[in-house]
């Protein structure tokens, strides 16, 4: 069956894994492992566009998939199905399966992506670890993003944070100490760190008002995060052209409604302040938690409001 990792086999041999091998992966001294799970908190469907993005643009294969059926709530997520007149003819199934992609240089790395699961988060964790310790990973890479009281009009800020504090060396904090709910990636996160492994995390800050819609600069802006940390190259011209469109119709829509106007316009100034003030007398001045907290629960009680009506 050639060298799977560990994971592949329990002690007596069987395999009772979560998680089914499919093909070996390559030969590798070391490797990136990037992941991309979008759960209840992808603003923008930025996590979701970027990994979509690596998928159609890097030659890649299947390695293993998670047994999604001991994972997900089918009726609390219903999948979404086609109906063509007098017969249904697709169906949209969650899936969490590591990828193994090559980049422009013809370099490997390991991409694990698809929904969260709504159990086994300890099972999934140290499955994870157990893959990283197994396939030589060097660094793994979470992406998320979330929304953030700040203009499309100006560049997208990203929060790092990281295992080890050298990766995220010169970064000012965009937000101080607050309470967050969970998610598997920054528990995956978390985990590593305790094991002693090397990972690091950006959240793509995406505004508030777009939040329930596609918004490719801001997977653009987690793509650019990855490859200049990793060094991993990819082929972003055309998510960079898709991410200009996008703009010059918002820039139009917001042309016709005076009051959506003013209320960029104030978000310009105050996110212009804020940026000011990061770079000069107050470098450490962070956003205000209590404004991120009341985006991210307006974000959550209109994607509970939309699963009610999709029922």
């Amino acid at each position: 069956m050639g060298k799977f990792p560990k994971v592949f086999f329990t002690s007596d041999g069987n395999d009772d894994s979560i998680l089914e091998w499919i093909e070996e992966p390559s030969e590798a001294e070391s490797r990136i492992l990037v992941h991309g799970i979008a759960g209840f908190l992808d603003a923008g469907h930025a996590v979701k566009t970027a990994v979509e993005h690596l998928l159609q643009t890097t030659d890649n294969r299947v390695l293993a998939a998670f047994d999604i059926d001991l994972l997900f709530d089918y009726r609390g997520r219903r999948p979404r199905m086609t109906y063509l007149a007098d017969r249904f003819s697709e169906i949209d199934l969650p899936v969490l399966q590591l990828v193994e992609c090559t980049d422009d240089r013809g370099h490997t790395f390991l991409l694990l992506h698809g929904v969260e699961p709504d159990t086994g988060w300890m099972t999934i964790v140290d499955t994870v670890i157990d893959l990283v310790e197994s396939l030589d990973v060097s660094l793994t890479v979470g992406i998320q993003a979330f929304p953030f009281p700040a203009p499309h009009t100006r560049p997208i800020a990203v929060t790092a944070h990281s295992t080890d504090p050298m990766l995220i060396e010169g970064r000012i904090p965009w937000v101080g100490e607050m309470e967050v709910p969970g998610s598997l990636a920054n528990y995956i996160e978390l985990q590593l760190g305790r094991e002693g492994h090397r990972a690091i995390g950006f959240a793509a800050h995406v505004p508030h008002y777009l939040a329930n819609v596609d918004h490719p600069r801001s997977a653009l802006t987690l793509l650019s995060e990855i490859s200049t940390t990793t060094g991993l190259s990819f082929p972003l011209d055309a998510i960079r052209n898709l991410s200009d469109s996008s703009d010059v119709d918002l820039n139009a829509q917001l042309k016709e409604n005076s009051e959506n106007l003013a209320v960029v316009r104030g978000l310009e100034q105050s996110f212009d302040e804020i940026v000011a003030s990061r770079g000069g007398a107050n470098p450490n001045r962070t956003a205000s938690g209590d404004d991120i907290a009341a985006q991210v629960e307006k974000f959550l009680a209109e994607m509970d409001a939309r699963e009610r009506d999709s029922e």
